[in-house]
């Protein structure tokens, strides 16, 4: 548990430094997570984005890009819906409320504090990782 919190510390003080590379924002963020198959993620702004949310959120204390922790992988998720606007707004509502049986019986907690508009950017990141 403490790597995660010492990843997310360095993740934080890199984003406060002014690093302009994503790519290794997402290494440090997904504890050496392979990378993403496929067309360059990394210059997509909803990638962009919602990557810098996530990792400034407690996110990644449950979830992972492709691997299942308390909550299921991004990737899991991202394979099970697809990137509509009705999709990325009940994804968005889980985030916000919070909520329990779509992959078990372990409840996701409610982020009351996270705007619809910054819910919303996270949810367009996790579904670009689908492979």
């Amino acid at each position: 548990m403490k790597k995660y919190y010492v990843a997310i510390a360095l993740l934080a003080i890199m984003c406060a430094c002014g690093s302009n590379s994503i790519e290794n924002k997402d290494a440090k963020a997904t504890a050496a997570t392979p990378p993403t198959v496929g067309p360059d993620l990394s210059a997509n702004p909803d990638y962009q984005k919602g990557l810098e949310l996530i990792a400034k959120s407690d996110c990644l204390t449950c979830h992972k890009v492709s691997e299942k922790v308390t909550g299921p992988a991004y990737r899991d998720v991202a394979a099970k819906y697809e990137a509509t606007d009705a999709n990325i707004s009940l994804l968005a509502g889980k985030v916000i409320k919070g909520g329990s049986g779509v992959w078990g019986t372990i409840p996701m907690t409610p982020h009351a504090t996270v705007s619809e508009a910054d819910a919303k950017q996270m949810i367009k990141y996790i579904l670009l990782l689908k492979k």
